[in-house]
């Protein structure tokens, strides 16, 4: 997998943070939507040169090293990307697919693109995938802390309808619950809110649960002079350290909020009923512009009749409520997730980046990640740690699944059982994950197509025909 090497990291082009254009090659744009597009990329200041054949590509990149950005809705262009990266195979290179073609997706990943984008796409989200790149190309510099992946991917129609839900939820200053499984996602999406919101202000994440309960209001709202951290009768008191003073004009993102100290929610649900609070260090009032956001687990209503979570901060919290699918329910998704977290856990090993065979990754597709995003990054990092040789294939993801998946289940009966236990949801998963289509999934699998049918008849597999909108690319 390509990484930016220091020759193409010219400050015109790459330089994170520049007030420079950045300039990219773009290949399958129609020259009639060309005047709209560079008007959309150059709000971002990101600078465009067309590309209408391979030649050409090749050339404006012996001449100077630039991201290129491929189109894959038009026929040929996947073919193209497999022509360019055979000649070319130290460049970058993105791709835009449409929502429909899960398979496209997959395919690009499989080519060695460092990063898929679902459209509609903007320049910032490149610009980002370019200071992306920057980092995983200095391996030791990607930052372990972080959640498994900060891009937010929505090839799934479940994850189309959480980003139609987070764009509105963008436009408001109403409290917003973010409801999921652990490990999937739901920081990510709210970080996703911050950054589509007009505000100027920061991120910035508390941890209920994170440390002595004792210290979590001081840590929220700061001390007051004389060493207690109470309110006045009219407004809340919050100090120039606290955290909720750190979002002003910002988003404060409460995780386990269910572990919050009663008093605490107490605090936090009178500050955004009042929206003011009184400045410790002037002893004047100040306005609480923040947008505030909570990720819980989907029991979150349980926790609100036991009485965990207070009435009150539930209602400042549930303006709007988003609801983050389980990996296992978003499968599309799964393989521009495995293909970014890959990447990462490559730069945080110092090695370079991988790619994953297509078994490998159908495999990783059909499995059931019951800890979500978490725990596929987990199982990347542990293969990368130790030291899988050239790319991922899939006896490299055999040798740890059973340890860090639980794909196997441990329902009792013999090890032929468990196998076809094992071959049936792994069949069935493919077919879902290639709608149907008997010829991919076989390819996917490595055997005939007769075979796979063959297959299915032993093991009492039925599928659904679906069918694809759009042509398919070659």
């Amino acid at each position: 997998m390509p990484t930016l090497s220091n020759r193409v990291q010219s400050a015109d082009v790459f330089e994170p943070g520049s007030s420079q254009h950045k300039a990219i090659l773009y290949v399958g744009c129609p020259p009639i939507e060309r005047e709209a597009a560079e008007k959309r990329f150059a709000s971002s200041k990101l600078t465009v040169v067309w590309i209408d054949s391979l030649p050409q590509a090749v050339d404006e990149l012996r001449r100077r090293e630039r991201p290129v950005v491929v189109d894959l809705s038009r026929a040929g262009t996947l073919q193209f990307v497999r022509d360019l990266r055979a000649q070319r195979p130290a460049s970058v290179m993105f791709a835009i697919v449409d929502s429909g073609r899960p398979d496209l997706a997959t395919e690009a990943v499989l080519a060695g693109l460092n990063e898929v984008f679902v459209r509609p796409i903007g320049g910032r989200r490149i610009i980002n995938a370019i200071n992306r790149e920057l980092e995983t190309a200095q391996p030791g510099t990607a930052d372990s802390s972080s959640a498994p992946s900060d891009e937010l991917y929505c090839q799934s129609a479940a994850m189309r309808s959480v980003s139609t839900h987070l764009t509105r939820a963008a436009g408001v200053r109403d409290g917003v619950l973010v409801r999921g499984e652990a490990g999937s996602g739901l920081q990510v999406v709210a970080r996703a809110i911050h950054a589509a919101s007009a505000g100027s202000g920061d991120f910035v994440v508390v941890d209920c649960a994170g440390g002595d309960p004792r210290h979590l209001g001081a840590e929220l709202f700061g001390a007051s002079p004389d060493g207690h951290n109470f309110g006045s009768r009219d407004f809340e008191r919050v100090s120039r350290s606290s955290r909720l003073h750190d979002a002003l004009g910002g988003t404060l993102y409460l995780r386990n909020i269910v572990e919050a100290p009663n008093r605490v929610q107490a605090r936090l649900a009178r500050v955004f009923r009042d929206r003011e609070a009184v400045l410790v260090e002037s002893d004047t009032a100040i306005d609480i512009d923040v947008r505030l956001v909570a990720g819980v687990t989907p029991d979150v209503e349980a926790a609100v009749r036991e009485g965990r979570l207070r009435d009150d901060i539930y209602r400042r919290l549930s303006g709007i409520c988003i609801d983050v699918p389980a990996l296992r329910n978003r499968r599309e998704d799964i393989p521009l997730l495995a293909n970014c977290l890959l990447r990462r856990a490559c730069s945080l090993a110092r090695v370079p980046a991988k790619m994953l065979s297509r078994p490998a990754l159908s495999l990783i597709c059909a499995l059931p990640w019951r800890g979500n995003g978490e725990e596929l990054a987990t199982l990347l990092r542990t293969i990368v740690d130790n030291g899988a040789a050239g790319g991922v294939g899939l006896d490299d993801v055999l040798r740890y699944v059973q340890l860090n998946t639980g794909a196997l289940s441990s329902e009792g009966g013999t090890l032929r059982q468990a196998r076809a236990q094992f071959e049936r949801r792994y069949i069935m998963s493919l077919l879902e994950q290639h709608r149907g289509r008997m010829t991919d999934a076989a390819k996917s699998l490595g055997i005939q197509r007769t075979n796979l049918y063959r297959k299915m008849r032993t093991l009492k597999i039925t599928r659904e025909r679906r069918t694809v909108s759009g042509a398919r690319a070659s």
